[in-house]
């Protein structure tokens, strides 16, 4: 067992490179995971690629390397007192940012930490904190069999949204400005696809609710929303009187400068993964109540690893390229050149 381990850092320069750090104390609470593959979110923990990007052009020679990550799955190697339930050897998906890092290494508290279906894959568990978030702006959403969904962004949330409203029962359209996204999710299955810019999203998404308007949308970005709102709400449903119907659910940091008028339209904000999470005496320590709390973070993470094993959520087609995190700093800069071409990065951590 090495002192020491890897961890992929954000650079200055716009650069992903690596930095040696020694391996988090084991805390009660806590199992030390050998991690095999992570999951790079660029949204929230980059910028967005189209940014990182641009920070190549804009260096910052004396910023410090800052470790980033939130989503990785691997091997126990230790468990900590009071978290008996794993087992060295056990396979397992890990979430929660300063935990999961993109590393070699990682202490995670155990109700962060999932065991891993046999048949899902190291790589496909890393999609857990990404897909509980979806699954928990899903719940915010209250979708009912049969409504009409927009989500506007196929990052990797919105392509989790999407699929995760449909298997809710509902007809969904998604909204993006970038081409390869539309087309990723035309390719899965996603019930139909909007290119903002070049085509109409508000007479589009019309026509796909045969004109019977929105029952509720999804924000799945970053940044500003003002003008993505505005043509959502005329998307919504509307009732005799004139008034907007709808639930709209922000995930993420969406920023709105918008009037308000006289609607019956809700906002409504989806807070990460579920309850728990960012509660340090749940993830350290004993379950909530599920008599009064059954949705949680765990709960979350667990009906997502089902849906994987069960081939219901495919990642795969979501995954764009996988990059050994030793070799991050010569392979991820080509693709950087490119950043619409990229939307699932996972890091291989070799052993």
């Amino acid at each position: 067992m090495p002192d020491t381990r890897l961890v992929a850092a954000l650079l200055g320069d716009g650069r992903i490179g690596l930095i040696e750090q020694p391996i988090p104390p084991l805390l009660p609470g806590a199992v030390l995971v050998k991690v095999y593959h992570s999951l790079v979110s660029p949204g929230t923990e980059l910028g967005g690629w189209r940014e990182l990007s641009r920070q190549r052009e804009h260096p910052k020679p004396d910023a410090k390397p800052t470790p980033f990550g939130y989503s990785n799955a691997g091997v126990v190697v230790e468990v900590g007192a009071g978290a008996e339930e794993f087992k060295p050897g056990d396979r397992v998906a890990c979430i929660g940012a300063g935990y999961a890092q993109h590393a070699t290494y990682a202490v995670v508290p155990h109700h962060l930490c999932l065991l891993l279906p046999d048949n899902v894959t190291f790589a496909q568990g890393a999609y857990a904190m990404l897909g509980a978030t979806a699954l928990q702006a899903v719940r915010r959403a209250e979708p009912q069999l049969g409504e009409y969904f927009a989500v506007v962004g196929l990052g990797l949330v919105g392509q989790l949204t999407a699929r995760l409203l449909q298997l809710s029962g509902c007809f969904v359209i998604g909204w993006d400005t970038i081409a390869f996204r539309t087309e990723l999710a035309a390719g899965w299955g996603l019930d139909a696809a909007v290119l903002v810019g070049p085509e109409d999203e508000v007479a589009l998404t019309r026509a796909f609710t045969g004109n019977a308007g929105l029952d509720g949308a999804v924000f799945a970005f970053g940044g500003d929303g003002t003008k993505a709102l505005t043509s959502v709400r005329q998307c919504l449903k509307c009732a005799p009187d004139g008034h907007r119907m709808g639930r709209i659910i922000l995930v993420g940091g969406i920023k709105l400068d918008y009037t308000f008028g006289l609607t019956n339209a809700d906002l409504r904000e989806a807070a990460r993964t579920g309850p728990g999470y960012h509660d340090e005496q749940w993830e350290y320590g004993s379950p909530y109540p599920p008599v009064f709390m059954r949705w949680t973070t765990r709960t979350n993470l667990a009906l997502v690893m089902r849906l994987l094993s069960e081939g219901r959520l495919d990642v795969d087609c979501l995954t764009t390229q996988i990059v050994p995190l030793q070799e991050v700093e010569t392979k991820l800069s080509p693709l950087l050149d490119q950043p619409d071409t990229l939307l699932g990065l996972v890091f291989a951590m070799q052993h």
